[in-house]
């Protein structure tokens, strides 16, 4: 007995060491980036399971009263590495196949992105396979992202096999959209989407999303015509405006780790642990200063002095990134060449902060 819980906490070890050695502790998706309707070129980071729940609704006049129509809709994204990720999204109540109506509807996606990350600036191209269960269709997308400033640009070609469930009656659907980010919290979104040759209501949406400050979720508020997310069901409009929200859950694997292991990590020290030309002091979810300026091969030190874990983690792959700095644990990196580093907290993207180098 006590060789078989050896082998299953190894396992189980090893198992989440695997899921997080491929990268830094990651961010969480931010709907900051993308439109209500559209997954963009968005994969989450290795290690990370992300959890999204859509809920829309739209109130029709009934006998004597009013009734509540609801459409949720359960995502699930598990990034591999590599930009490669496999997800599912599914409905309770979507309208992709009516003929005979299938409410049930459940896809299975993968995703690989090429570029630039989310939030990351410049372009991004990402190839989605899917399978619609519940129209029994192999549907497909290529979406591009373009950020530039505050502004990000989205669009998509999706490749249906059977649009509805309906036999030999393959389509095509565009999809385009934007999105502006009045500051680091708060964004305007909204696209739209249309099956080409095939008479059909188009599916729009227009969000307002929000970071909440202090944590790695963001929340939307919207309009839209589409009853689900899929492949399938963002590329067609329901007859009548539904309303609804969003709200991102990310779980990284790395934090479970402690759990099977005995042994406390150590925060890990990168460069000289007493000589930095520079301090920061992570306290109430923020790094006291946003910006510092050193030397070329110079270091810069941070202090965790909240209650919780943070990373100090870097856009740059030239500078290495923390793992979880634990209360009261210390960074320290090197800066070896001029530049300006931009920097994160992985599990709470809102807190930010910058690293010249002359």
């Amino acid at each position: 007995m006590r060789l078989t819980r050896r082998l299953a906490r190894a396992t189980l070890a090893w198992t989440f060491s695997a899921a997080t050695a491929i990268v830094p502790v990651a961010a969480a998706q931010s709907l900051l980036y993308r439109p209500p309707n559209s997954g963009g070129s968005w994969v989450p980071d290795a290690g990370v399971l992300q959890f999204n729940f859509m809920h829309r609704f739209v109130v029709a006049s009934s006998i004597g009263s009013n009734k509540v129509t609801n459409f949720p809709t359960l995502t699930f994204a598990l990034g591999l590495g590599h930009s490669l990720a496999i997800g599912t999204h599914y409905s309770t109540n979507s309208f992709v196949v009516r003929s005979p109506y299938r409410p049930n509807e459940f896809e299975l996606f993968a995703r690989w992105r090429l570029g630039a990350g989310e939030g990351d600036g410049g372009l991004a191209v990402s190839l989605t396979p899917a399978y619609n269960a519940a129209a029994r269709s192999l549907d497909g997308e290529v979406a591009v992202d373009y950020g530039v400033g505050r502004l990000t640009l989205s669009g998509a070609a999706r490749g249906i096999a059977k649009p509805f469930g309906v036999s030999a009656n393959a389509r095509a659907a565009l999809a385009g959209g934007a999105t502006v980010r009045v500051n680091d919290y708060i964004a305007l979104s909204a696209d739209v989407a249309k099956y080409l040759g095939l008479d059909s209501t188009a599916a729009w949406s227009a969000g307002l999303a929000f970071v909440i400050p202090g944590s790695p979720h963001t929340f939307s508020l919207h309009a839209s015509t589409a009853t689900s997310n899929s492949v399938q069901g963002a590329s067609f409009g329901f007859s009548r405006v539904i309303y609804g929200f969003e709200f991102t859950i990310p779980i990284h694997f790395s934090r479970f780790a402690p759990w099977f292991s005995r042994h406390d990590r150590a925060t890990p020290l990168h460069g000289p642990a007493l000589s930095a030309a520079a301090d920061v002091t992570i306290g109430r979810y923020r790094y006291a200063a946003d910006s510092v300026v050193v030397t070329a091969g110079q270091a810069v030190r941070w202090v965790n002095r909240d209650a919780v874990a943070h990373t100090v983690t870097f856009k740059s792959p030239a500078v290495r990134s923390s793992q979880d700095v634990a209360p009261n644990g210390t960074f320290v990196s090197v800066f070896e060449r001029p530049g300006t580093y931009h920097y994160r907290c992985a599990p709470h993207p809102s807190m930010k902060g910058v690293v010249v180098v002359k």
